[in-house]
């Protein structure tokens, strides 16, 4: 049995985390095992009656949020391959690549001016 499984904001638990049946030590036979094969399980006495051994396994999954974050970053990374293998074959892309490269830099560089000025302002 697996114990101890947590989610977190990445990953998500389901299912598992089955409690063993409760055993008296101090019975007669208890914690005894036999095959069921009419059941098809494992059994153990609880020194009054037999217990199933009923399997859980635990579903580990990624949260919906993480497989859409995964998804996104499967699509910037095919549209960047495509546009570099189109931008090797022709200069005019490459020269506009380039031209997205520096206002994309020029942008972050706006963007941290801008925040550092709100801040002094405030």
């Amino acid at each position: 049995m697996i114990t101890n499984i947590t989610g977190s904001e990445y990953i998500q638990v389901s299912g598992g985390g089955s409690t063993p049946p409760f055993i008296s030590t101090s019975a007669i036979g208890a914690g005894m095992m036999r095959w069921n094969p009419n059941m098809n399980c494992i059994e153990v006495s609880d020194g009054v009656s037999w217990k199933q051994i009923v399997p859980s396994y635990p579903a580990i999954d990624l949260t919906p949020d993480v497989k859409n974050l995964l998804e996104w970053a499967r699509a910037q990374r095919t549209m960047y391959m495509r546009r570099l293998e189109a931008a090797q074959k022709n200069p005019a892309l490459l020269k506009a690549l380039e031209a997205i490269k520096r206002a994309e830099e020029n942008f972050e560089l706006l963007d941290s001016i801008s925040k550092d000025y709100k801040e002094e302002i405030l």
